[in-house]
């Protein structure tokens, strides 16, 4: 009697490998899909995220942009701190 382990075996591997693949593919999209509520997600930049300052725009630039909108500071000052905060530490 003959069994057939032929072409029917390599059939059921590849299944069973694309199973296994389609499984974590979708465990992972599950895990980006509901894991963003925790720590944010993706913020396109100059957005405002919830809670805090525009993302991209570091706390100082944020209050020279509050000072300069609140009349502290002339243009000029203005764009010298700029100049400064882009040159960075």
């Amino acid at each position: 009697m003959m069994w057939d382990y032929g072409q029917g075996m390599v059939w059921m591997w590849l299944w069973g490998i694309l199973l296994l693949i389609g499984i974590a593919i979708l465990a992972l999209l599950a895990v980006r899909i509901f894991g963003a509520g925790v720590h944010g997600g993706y913020t396109p930049p100059g957005s405002q995220a919830p809670g805090g300052p525009p993302v991209g725009r570091s706390r100082a630039r944020q209050i020279l942009d509050e000072r300069f909108a609140a009349g502290e500071l002339t243009a000029d000052q203005y764009r010298e701190q700029l100049k400064v905060l882009a040159e960075g530490p």
